[in-house]
């Protein structure tokens, strides 16, 4: 197939024109074209006159060579595919199932291409299937009531379930990894869209059902999930991994022995940190990010973005903001959610932390993101590895204190006078009213008086600047909700050339170990891990495995 690049049409262009375009810039007929397929498309709104779509476009037909010696620009090419590859097993074998512990995105693809090639993965799961899972988190929502194992950070699918669904990544993919994700999730349920949009989501209420059809997948190849359990210890026999010690429903603990075990934990699996350190694990605090969750009118910034025609024909825009302060700190834009919700994200008692979501139609009335300043070990206070751990137990401990349990809110322009808001307020261009599109119980609170000077002050000065980018931004109704503190993970946990912990037969992976920072990212390393095991160990049968599960999980 040819290549055709930077394919620029206006965005109300037809399939016609599309390939009317496409034979055009390969001195062809439009006849002529046997089938093409989209492998990119983007917005073009740098002129908010002319908006337009800018592809990648694969292109079949006859006498490819002949065409390309024909048509000579920089547009256009041979389609270059990097087809993905799993290893080729390894030789030493197995005498257990290989155990992935946690079943977010990192764990759920580690554990499908286990599954896939053979090896009968064990998932261990603390929090329930997504279907029982969604039911305890709008539970909570509505009163208040926190299942500190099945929430919005804990459960069937992770973090990632309850949030905007966003499948881009700035992960160098060398190996065909992004794309064999994208595929699976079609496989799954998933838009095919997702495979060439720019800015890829599936969105929350479609990414649910393709968990639980992946999970269906990996059971039909001989995996099984054993949900409600969490990992309390680790056993290890000559410098190697031997057992796990769990505890599943009813606190009944049990022991699962295991050569290779993943620990795809997530970003909130404080407990479990806490138990690696004690277990000689080698950790270390990393960099991370808090802030608020900022909310605007979708139609602000809609216009911002593609100017007042090009919005009413396009989807809900994003924005993608960053600036360098003066003070050393970045304030940039996270988890942008157009038309989406801020959620009550909290995992822990007595304890707030907030983060976005959208549906798959983003077609909610307002826009919003975490806007967040960087913080180092040196904001943290002491030298534990878990410094990072109790900042941020610290932060969202105050902002319980000051919503009274409920997510505590504060208009912009009262957050930088110091004062609690009243009422929510109203965009002048919008005139009309802008309450909150939020998920769980909140009031307004003093959040001024949440972060140490400095995050506050940078913070503010962020927003201002941001308004130079979209008028607006920095608006005195602008609404924010606290507070923002699971950005990534606190902790990073080091790994070998073979992706193994400085305890053997133990993988660190994903967004909870510093491996990753996003659903593909998490995804992707899940797959270099399973890639890492298969390369080491031979697979084993599923007869085996059912056999020594049954025998083990039952003692």
């Amino acid at each position: 197939m040819i290549r055709i690049q930077q394919l620029k049409l206006p965005i109300t262009h037809t399939e016609e024109q599309l390939k009317k375009k496409m034979a055009k810039m390969l001195r062809i007929s439009a006849e002529d074209i046997l089938r093409y397929q989209i492998r990119k498309q983007s917005v073009d709104a740098r002129k908010k006159q002319e908006v337009s779509f800018v592809y990648t476009v694969d292109v079949a037909m006859e006498k490819e060579a002949a065409v390309l010696r024909r048509v000579k620009s920089s547009q256009v090419s041979l389609a270059k595919e990097v087809p993905y590859q799993f290893p080729e097993e390894g030789e030493k074998e197995l005498r257990h199932p290989p155990v992935v512990i946690g079943s977010g995105p990192a764990g759920l693809f580690c554990a499908y291409l286990l599954a896939e090639h053979g090896y009968c993965p064990v998932i261990l799961e603390r929090g329930k299937p997504v279907e029982e899972r969604t039911r305890d988190v709008e539970r909570f929502w509505q009163d208040n009531a926190l299942d500190v194992r099945s929430n919005v950070q804990f459960g069937e699918g992770g973090a990632g379930t309850f949030s905007d669904g966003k499948l881009n990544t700035l992960v160098k993919d060398v190996k065909g990894r992004n794309r064999k994700v994208l595929e699976i999730f079609i496989r799954h349920g998933a838009p095919e869209s997702i495979a060439y949009q720019n800015k890829p989501h599936i969105g929350t209420d479609i990414l649910k059902d393709v968990i639980a059809d992946m999970r269906r997948q990996i059971e039909e190849w001989g995996g099984a999930y054993l949900f409600e359990t969490c990992v309390t210890g680790l056993e290890f026999t000559d410098g190697r991994l031997s057992a796990l010690e769990c505890e599943g429903q009813g606190e009944r603990h049990f022991r699962l022995e295991a050569e290779a075990a993943v620990l795809a934990i997530g970003h909130s699996a404080r407990d479990t940190f806490e138990m690696l350190l004690e277990k000689g694990f080698e950790m270390e605090a990393k960099s991370f990010a808090v802030g608020l969750r900022v909310e605007h009118p979708q139609s602000m910034i809609d216009e911002a973005q593609y100017g007042k025609e090009a919005a009413a024909l396009l989807p809900a825009a994003p924005y993608k903001l960053t600036a360098n302060l003066e003070n050393g700190r970045s304030v940039y834009s996270f988890c942008m959610c157009p038309g989406g919700f801020v959620v009550n994200a909290s995992s822990e008692e007595k304890r707030i932390a907030v983060n976005g979501m959208s549906y798959s139609e983003r077609d909610g009335a307002n826009a919003n993101s975490a806007i967040i300043v960087s913080v180092t070990p040196e904001d943290f206070g002491g030298d534990s590895p878990l410094s990072g751990v109790a900042f941020q137990r610290r932060l969202e401990e105050k902002a319980y204190q000051l919503g009274n349990g409920c997510v505590p809110q504060q208009l912009f322009g009262d957050f930088e006078k110091g004062r609690v808001s009243e009422e929510y307020g109203n965009f002048i261009f919008e005139n009309t009213a802008f309450p909150s599109a939020i998920k769980g119980r909140h009031r307004f609170a003093p959040l001024h008086q949440l972060f140490p000077e400095e995050i506050t002050a940078s913070f503010i000065q962020g927003m201002r600047l941001f308004a130079r980018h979209i008028p607006g931004f920095d608006h005195p109704d602008a609404i924010l909700s606290g507070v923002e503190s699971r950005t990534s993970s606190p902790v990073r946990i080091p790994r070998d050339e073979n992706l193994e912990s400085s305890q053997k037969g133990v993988y660190p992976c994903g967004e909870g170990a510093g491996y990753a920072g996003g659903i593909m990212s998490a995804a992707m390393d899940g797959m270099k891990v399973a890639e890492a095991i298969a390369a080491k160990y031979s697979s084993i049968s599923a007869k085996c495995y059912r056999t020594n599960a049954q025998n083990e999980c039952a003692e």
